[in-house]
């Protein structure tokens, strides 16, 4: 088990819809193994499938919530259900989203704020929950993973004229761009985060 590189938007898996698991077996479990490991070593909320270029209908996550839902789980062949989107805009400090495979940047979307998850674990018991909040948000965010779409083909049409400008800028939205977590330095900051721990535990010494 590895963590895998992560595909970036123009990989055309992140572009099509992703096929149903049709087998519980050895495969699916090697996969989702590494869909967490991938998604810890990127310090991810949430990781799925076509992201490391597999086209199947699965994510894993890690988000606290309110919700009654372990924190920490995985959803195969999942159907969500939301309540309607807010009408309002989006607000940058509160709505903003970031995505590992368009690393390094955040913009704002409206989404429900409640959600009923049903799908299968990776032993192919069934689940169902509802999801509020940013556990709602993540939950729709992979969702859409599985359907071909990025939260940046959702924004409106200020925030989407700078996410693509952001591509474009960064020399996506063609095949071939990846990162691999735990090498590559971390496009959301992480690294820093843990180099000025570092550094501040050195002065202690």
């Amino acid at each position: 088990m590895a963590v895998r590189p992560i595909v970036i938007t123009g990989e055309p898996v992140l572009h099509r819809p992703a096929a149903r698991v049709e087998a519980f077996d050895d495969e699916l479990s090697a996969l989702v193994t590494d869909l967490y490991e991938t998604m810890d070593a990127a310090h991810g909320v949430g990781l799925a499938a076509p992201q490391v270029g597999v086209g199947l209908r699965v994510f894993t996550y890690e988000l606290d919530n309110e919700d009654g839902v372990p924190r920490r789980g995985v959803v195969v062949n999942p159907i969500l259900t939301p309540d309607k989107v807010p009408t309002e805009r989006p607000d940058v400090d509160h709505d903003s989203e970031g995505c590992l495979s368009v690393p390094g940047e955040s913009f704002p979307l409206k989404r429900p704020l409640r959600v009923r998850v049903q799908g299968y674990d990776a032993a192919g018991a069934p689940l169902d929950f509802v999801a509020t909040g940013w556990f709602a948000r993540c939950m729709q965010h992979e969702f859409d993973h599985l359907n071909g779409k990025l939260y940046v083909d959702r924004l409106d049409e200020r925030w989407s004229k700078k996410a693509r400008k952001a591509v474009k800028k960064n020399g996506w939205g063609k095949p071939g761009s990846t990162w691999l977590p735990g090498v590559d330095r971390d496009p959301f900051g992480h690294d820093d985060v843990d180099d000025d721990l570092e550094h501040a535990h050195d002065d202690e010494q």
